[in-house]
């Protein structure tokens, strides 16, 4: 825990979504001081071919980011969580002429009670 989703239209040029964004994703979520151990972090990436961004004719894409957490944690953490992870695609994605981009990030809450988890060291 947790796990990351990044799901993005594939007009995004400028989105060289690669390990080295997911790592600072990751890098993000672990600088928060929320998870004690780095290799708890998983994330993972997902373009979309077919999609439509609301009813207009011009060319929209979009970046959406579902983090899935733990419960328990306060609405103020949850804020932190999402703001930092904003700003990593903010920053990873240059601006495209004539390209109307949205980027958004929700974090769910996972029950902690039917979770469960189990981790096979190499």
């Amino acid at each position: 825990m947790p796990h990351l989703n990044l799901e993005y239209s594939d007009n995004l040029r400028a989105l060289n979504v690669d390990v080295l964004l997911l790592l600072r994703l990751n890098h993000a979520l672990f600088g928060s001081g929320q998870f004690a151990d780095e290799a708890d972090i998983k994330s993972r990436a997902q373009v979309f071919s077919h999609y439509r961004v609301g009813t207009g004719l011009g060319e929209r894409a979009f970046a959406h980011v579902r983090l899935a957490i733990l419960s328990g944690r306060s609405p103020e953490v949850k804020q932190q969580l999402s703001a930092s992870l904003l700003a990593v695609l903010r920053e990873a994605l240059a601006e495209q002429q004539g390209l109307d981009l949205q980027l958004c990030v929700e974090v769910q809450d996972i029950d902690r009670e039917p979770y469960a988890k189990l981790r096979l060291p190499g």
